[in-house]
């Protein structure tokens, strides 16, 4: 009885995994490869044969949780997909657009390669293999164990990531076992204070949970210090009197960056705000889905839903259906503009920052993370140029990287939410680059969890003894191999412990309670400098 790490493992896409016994096989996820990722495994055919998957379950409807499902039922697989209700909406819509893009893709490239006298490219599925997969979909309700497997009994919990999606817990057994072994997948998850949708849900019980870290190393800025932020950008774009440009997730990061202007609108009614455009055939639809969804949102937006106000209509604001409606915006002087994809790796925002990227008065918006080797990384590492669709364009435009709005929880909030686990349990770090999963492996490790970081391929045997304490989290050779050396990284994350350091010495610590909270995360956190500092050579200090 095992665990096989299939995908999304030392990074951040292609979430795939597999339950294997003696009795079925199921899949967790089967996501397609995003930037450098899509690179790294292009080509790359199913480790499995599709006949013999049993069943999927899936966390929610992002590509790169289930992008490649059309092609698993393509290639012969018939078992049900298992996913919630919204899941089961949003996926429709999001495997619908996918075909479109691919087939796009394929006819571009096979325009290009026909001048080189190659080859015609074929997509990888068709808008018929999302139909023939659709008829696949299960969905079940929130918080119900289900038994789809012999041997087999999940249960889908609240994710707070986006609308539908779940931690997902499955109970895992064989013919003569006395209990069935607890494997907790969490998904992406969303943060512990989420705005649009609920937060995560508390589980405390499992063998092993696999565990996301794409924020694994990093923290977000308050959702206060976020919006000032937001505000005093916006406010600087009014006056800049040009285009602003948010490369934006159509699900959920459309609908929160609508709200998110509803909200300033009201704060600052007198602002001069341009009139806003979500530029996405299927942004209608997915907006539509949330707001019919309305018990799966905060409560902060159900109570608005009640009174007649919609979250995600702000003043001046407007669907974009068609191609002619998308380009007449780029002869417009201002305007506010979201369109897919987020990371800028297709879709309409390319041709928006085809036109606009160059101009000193434009303001980008990044609200999502942007992977490794997408344009949207380009840009935010600070590229001078980029090149879109055959052209380069200059960067002059101001660039903004607001991650408070993110709707992945950051380092705190996963190891919060990881803390609430008895210490029996055992993490996997997944869907992380290197470092941030190294980084959350290190923490979870600290809070006395056994932990480990795999590579693709890897098997995780599910009836082996559990360590007696948690040790230093093991790493696959094979991830340790792709954490490259950057001197200003570790420059960075000194100077960052120095200012919190210096802070805190200015706060007095004046009661007893506040000693007692704050006391073991100071020693634990010199045990860690320490190791760091013997583990790195640094001169021992002097006693």
């Amino acid at each position: 009885m095992k665990l096989r790490i299939l995908g999304a493992a030392g990074e951040v896409t292609g979430s795939n995994y597999m339950i294997e016994t003696a009795g079925y096989k199921v899949l967790v996820d089967c996501g397609t490869h995003q930037g450098a990722d899509e690179e790294r495994h292009e080509g790359e055919s199913f480790p499995y044969d599709p006949t013999g998957i049993d069943a999927v379950l899936l966390t929610h409807a992002h590509i790169d949780h289930s992008g490649r499902i059309p092609l698993l039922v393509k290639l012969g697989f018939k078992g049900k997909i298992y996913c919630t209700h919204a899941t089961a909406e949003l996926v429709e819509v999001l495997l619908r657009d996918s075909a479109r893009i691919m087939k796009e893709d394929a006819e571009w490239r096979t325009r290009k390669n026909a001048r080189k006298g190659l080859p015609p490219v074929e997509p990888l599925y068709s808008e018929r293999d999302v139909e023939d997969a659709l008829a696949y979909r299960s969905p079940i309700p929130y918080d119900e164990v289900v038994e789809i497997l012999p041997g087999l009994g999940v249960r889908f919990r609240e994710a707070g990531h986006i609308l539908g999606s779940a931690i997902i817990e499955t109970w895992i057994s064989e013919e003569g076992m006395e209990k069935p072994v607890k494997v907790v997948f969490s998904g992406d998850l969303g943060p512990l204070d989420g705005v649009i949708e609920k937060p995560p849900a508390v589980v405390e019980e499992a063998d092993f949970v696999l565990i996301e870290s794409t924020y694994g190393d990093r923290l977000h800025k308050s959702l206060e210090d976020t919006r000032a932020e937001f505000q005093q950008a916006m406010e600087a774009a009014v006056r800049a009197g040009g285009k602003v440009l948010i490369p934006t997730f159509v699900v959920d990061r459309a609908q929160r960056m609508l709200y998110e202007f509803k909200l300033l609108q009201k704060k600052l009614p007198d602002l001069k705000m341009a009139n806003i455009y979500l530029d996405s055939p299927m942004g209608v639809k997915t907006t539509e889905i949330y707001s019919e969804h309305e018990t799966l949102l905060s409560r902060e937006l159900k109570e608005m839903l009640a009174s007649g106000d919609d979250p995600f209509e702000p003043r001046g604001f407007s669907f974009i259906r068609t191609a002619e409606e998308s380009r007449a915006i780029n002869a417009m002087d201002d305007g506010i503009v979201l369109a897919g994809s987020g990371m800028c790796s297709g879709g309409r925002i390319m041709h928006h920052l085809k036109h606009s990227l160059y101009k000193k008065d434009t303001h980008v918006f990044f609200v999502g993370y942007q992977a490794y080797g997408t344009l949207g990384r380009r840009i935010v590492d600070g590229a001078k140029t980029v090149r879109i669709a055959g052209e380069e364009i200059s960067v002059k435009a101001q660039l903004h990287t607001l991650n408070g709005f993110s709707a992945h929880a950051d380092r705190d909030d996963l190891l919060r939410w990881a803390s609430l686990f008895t210490k029996k349990a055992r993490f996997v770090v997944v869907h992380g680059e290197p470092k941030s999963a190294e980084s959350l492996a290190l923490g979870l490790r600290d809070a006395g969890y056994s932990t480990r970081i795999p590579a693709i391929g890897d098997e995780i045997d599910l009836t082996a003894p559990a360590p007696e304490k948690a040790a230093m989290p093991e790493i696959s050779k094979r991830i340790l191999d792709r954490i490259d050396f950057n001197p200003k990284d570790v420059e960075s994350v000194l100077n960052l412990i120095s200012e919190r350091t210096d802070a805190m010495r200015e706060t007095l610590i004046k009661n007893e309670e506040q000693y007692r909270n704050i006391m073991p995360l100071l020693i634990s956190a010199r045990t860690l400098l320490e190791t760091a500092a013997a583990l790195g050579g640094a001169p021992e200090e002097k006693k």
